[in-house]
This record gives C-alpha cells, structure tokens and sequence, in this order.
C-alpha cells in the first residue's frame, strides 16, 4: 500500500556531521589550534604512544588530550602524568566520537589555550573512520601483533588517516609481519599516508612522529 516513508537516516547523519566537522576546523583555523584524531584497534598501544610523544613536543606547545573510552577513566589518568591538559570523554556505549561530540569535549578542555589538541579516539577500526570529527589531520596507529592484513580488512581507515604508526617494532622477530607488504597495502589504498614504524614502550621512532606533528601544526597555524 505504500503507506509509509522510507528516510536514509544513515545518509543524512553523514551530511550534517560533515558539515558541523568543517565548521569546526574552521573554528580551530581562527583559534590557531590543531586538531589530531588518533585511531586504532584496542591494544595498539595509543595510550603510550601518546604519553611518549606528548614528552617530546611539551616543552615546545600547549597539548591537550581528550580521551574517548566508553567507560573508566585509565587513559585519562595515564595521560595525566605527562603534565599536558586532559579531559575523559565517556560515549555512552557509541563506538565513535563525531564533530558534535568532539567540539563539546573542546570545550571541556578549552582549545583556546592550546596549540595542540589530540582526540584518543574509542578503540575500534571501523565506527571512527566513518565519521569526520573535525579533526586536522587522522593518524592510526597498527601494532605488529595485529598483522600485516588490516589494510585488506579495514580499507577505509587506511584510505581516511593521513599518517600510519606502524608500533610493537621490537617484537617484528617473533611474528608473522611484513612491513613492506603492509606498507604496499596501505599505499594502494592511500598513496599519500605518511607510514612511521615505531616502539612505543623504547621510544623508537617517537621523534619522526613528533616532527611529523610539528610540520603539520605549523602548516596549519601558519
């Protein structure tokens, strides 16, 4: 009978996040604040990727750090150590964070007093490469013990980050892992994504990321 509407709910969602993402970059442009969404599986090891590199670019910006989890504040509290600004996000269940939920917890931490803002985004490789959170720049973060063939499994995280850390470099001995092959992969599907192999737990590779980070905040401050 056709007696009802059919509404492509999940489309629109993504237009109008889009839009509010832009907005935000846009308010992040005039706030000369730049904004990082660091992705990846759970376990990766972006927690203490984080606390390494926020060693290595503290004494010349204001970071802050949001932390998105759905529940518990740990992150948050390890993060905290490193002296740099941090605000824990809890999600309420959802697997992603979007431009809404990342402009709130801005304000929460106050971008107007930083140069450098880092979303932590929920462990997951699916739910936040589908939504723009505003963000600068997309960074991933892929440990060894995860396999060379998460570019096959998860194409739109690689094709949506702009840089890949590839991290747990010091346990290449021991596993099934091809950094080439993986780079090759990778590239296919973005042949711009800057990709860094890393040791997060010795520190290895830490500065290339941190300059990395710097190149890309004073493109955007200008």
């Amino acid at each position: 009978m056709d007696g009802y509407r059919i509404l492509e709910i999940k489309r629109s969602v993504f237009e109008n996040n889009d839009k509010d993402a832009d907005r935000l970059r846009q308010q992040l442009k005039k706030d000369r604040t730049f904004l990082l969404n660091l992705m990846s599986s759970p376990g990766s090891g972006k927690t203490t990727t984080l606390k390494k590199t926020i060693a290595a670019l503290k004494d010349e910006y204001r970071i802050g750090v949001m932390e998105a989890d759905i529940d518990s504040d740990v992150d948050a509290a390890a993060i905290e150590g490193t002296g740099a600004k941090v605000i824990q996000l809890h999600t309420g269940g959802m697997c992603h964070l979007d431009a809404d939920m990342t402009r709130q917890g801005l304000e929460g931490l106050g971008d107007e007093d930083l140069d450098i803002a880092i979303l932590e985004n929920v462990g997951n490789l699916v739910c936040p490469a589908e939504f723009d959170t505003g963000s600068v720049k997309n960074a991933m973060i892929l440990s060894v013990p995860e396999g060379d063939d998460k570019p096959l499994k998860y194409p739109l995280m690689f094709t949506i980050c702009d840089c890949l850390l590839i991290n747990k470099i010091d346990v290449l001995p021991y596993f099934d892992f091809d950094i080439e092959e993986c780079s090759k992969r990778a590239r296919r599907l973005n042949p711009n994504i800057k990709i860094i192999p890393i040791c997060a737990k010795t520190g290895e590779g830490i500065s290339d990321f941190a300059a990395w980070i710097k190149a890309e905040t004073a493109a955007w401050i200008g």
